[in-house]
């Protein structure tokens, strides 16, 4: 063998680009290093979790310092004090909003009698707020000064007698005491049997029975009695009295039509002018959500009973007459509706005042109760048919009145003159022989002159008076109240008769005068 010649010896072992790495080579392979990589990330974890625990924020000290500094320098905006103006303006803004809100909702739709009940007359419902602007006085009885639209009545008899007039109070506290005693204990003034209602236990007073199916509109002239003296559900030295009235009333009423009382005669529509308009003055002041719902369904049913284009009779729905007696009681309860913020048929407002117009003769002033004819000055039936309409003026009294709420003045409306005129020349005086003695007409003509004042209500007043006080009743159990004399006192019985006579005296302070002084 030379030198060169190399010695070539070949492996039996495959060659490295031959070898094939089983699963099992590289699983022992793996297995081998594996507790190398379980430290190396054990080691990963504790630095990361190390990092972690830094308070880095430490070493960011200057810049939130900077920051806190860039925060305080915004006060420089509060120089902004031009805009206080607009704020002014703003506050201004929220009065209007603030008489809606005596408008209740109507939540109580689904509330039990027994809750009626328990809030009627709650004292922590909204009162009614003074209005000491005259801007509002475009209301009846929202005249100028503090006391609300009407007038004075908190406190008003005190002050009256405080004022000279210590005889008037005195019998407007007689009557009033008289009707509390007589009242039912379910709430309302039966008519024709009230007697068996006196709390004091007398039966003496047994003389001047009405008649039974008046119960509903003559519960309502008593209630406006106590209410004309300042109490309500919510107030007043006579709350608990008006508080059963009230809620009798809303017992009588439909639930579907919102007629207070049942459509028998047509009485009826008297009974539920009166009853509403006593609803309406003691939801003004007492605005019991309760009560919304029962005195704007009544107020429903009034816009409904009215005349296409005119205002009220007997016929519900209406036949299209007219007459002037019920269209001013319908325009009364609406106006205090009105003054409660409930939604009425102001349509009727325009209507009734072109009514008046057409009934009445503008040479003498009178207005008629179906046309402005001599003889269409009152209604009479066989009943009171001993008491002549030539010997009154209701209609003129209450034509002039309507005129007065609806915002009529004698300056521009020189006919409320002549109205007046004419009422003078037929004054109160309790003449029974000679059939003189017409309640309803001493009612309308006193509030209607007591508005137009002067010389009117000067002379007016001396009669009333005369008329009125000496007559009340100061024997037994008829002390406080009138005899029913007159043509309607068959109808209403002494409860109407004492309940009519206290409202009249109640005009010193239950409106105030709109016209102002005169």
């Amino acid at each position: 063998m030379s030198d060169h010649e190399e010695i070539h010896i070949e492996s039996s072992l495959p060659k490295v680009w031959e070898q094939e790495e089983t699963f099992n080579d590289v699983l022992y392979d793996w297995m081998g290093r594996a507790p190398w990589l379980a430290i190396s990330l054990g080691l990963h974890f504790v630095a990361y979790f190390i990092l972690l625990a830094i308070p880095w924020h430490l070493f960011d000290k200057e810049e939130e310092i900077v920051m806190e500094t860039s925060i305080e320098q915004p006060p420089p905006p509060e120089e902004e004090e031009p805009e206080e103006p607009e704020e002014e303006v703003e506050e201004e803004q929220e009065v209007e909003p603030q008489i809606q809100d005596m408008e209740v909702s109507d939540h109580n739709e689904t509330e039990s009698q027994e809750d009626f009940e328990e809030a009627l007359g709650d004292p922590d419902q909204e009162a009614n707020s003074p209005f000491d602007n005259d801007n509002f006085n475009n209301v009846i009885g929202s005249g100028g000064g503090a006391g609300g639209k009407f007038g004075g009545r908190m406190g008003g008899r005190k002050n009256l007698s405080a004022r000279g007039g210590r005889p008037v109070a005195e019998a407007i506290q007689a009557g009033l005491e008289w009707l509390k005693k007589h009242q039912s204990e379910d709430g309302y003034w039966d008519v024709d049997e009230f007697f068996t209602n006196n709390v004091s236990g007398g039966t003496g007073c047994t003389e001047g029975a009405g008649i039974a199916s008046q119960d509903v509109g003559i519960t309502g002239l008593a209630l406006l009695a106590f209410l004309g003296d300042g109490s309500s559900t919510r107030q007043g030295e006579y709350r608990d009295v008006v508080k059963r009235g009230i809620k009798w009333l809303g017992d009588q009423q439909d639930e579907d039509t919102g007629l207070i009382g049942e459509q028998i005669g047509h009485s009826f529509v008297y009974d539920h002018a009166i009853s509403s308009l006593a609803m309406a003055e003691n939801f003004y002041d007492s605005k019991n959500p309760f009560q919304k719902k029962q005195t704007q369904l009544a107020m429903n049913f009034i816009s409904r009973a009215r005349a296409p284009y005119g205002g009220w009779r007997y016929e519900v729905p209406s036949d299209g007459d007219t007459d002037t007696s019920i269209t001013g009681w319908m325009i009364f309860a609406l106006k205090a509706g009105d003054d409660a913020h409930l939604k009425v048929d102001k349509e009727g407002y325009l209507n009734a005042l072109e009514w008046i117009e057409s009934v009445t003769d503008p040479a003498t002033g009178r207005i008629g109760y179906i046309g402005p004819e001599r003889g269409g000055r009152s209604s009479r039936t066989e009943a009171n048919s001993d008491y002549p309409a030539d010997l009154t003026e209701a209609m003129t009294g209450v034509g002039l009145l309507t005129r007065v709420f609806l915002g009529q003045t004698p300056d521009k409306n020189p006919i409320m003159t002549k109205h007046g005129d004419l009422l003078l020349r037929t004054l109160p005086e309790w003449d029974e022989k000679g059939h003189k003695v017409d309640m309803y007409y001493w009612y309308y003509g006193t509030y209607a002159m007591y508005q137009l004042g002067g010389e009117h209500w000067k002379k007016w007043k001396a009669a009333m008076e005369k008329a009125i006080i000496p007559h009340q009743r100061q024997d037994g159990d008829y002390k406080g109240s009138w005899d029913p004399v007159g043509p309607w006192g068959y109808q209403g019985g002494r409860v109407y008769s004492t309940a009519a006579m206290v409202l009249t005296l109640e005009v010193f302070y239950r409106y105030s005068g709109l016209l102002g002084a005169r």
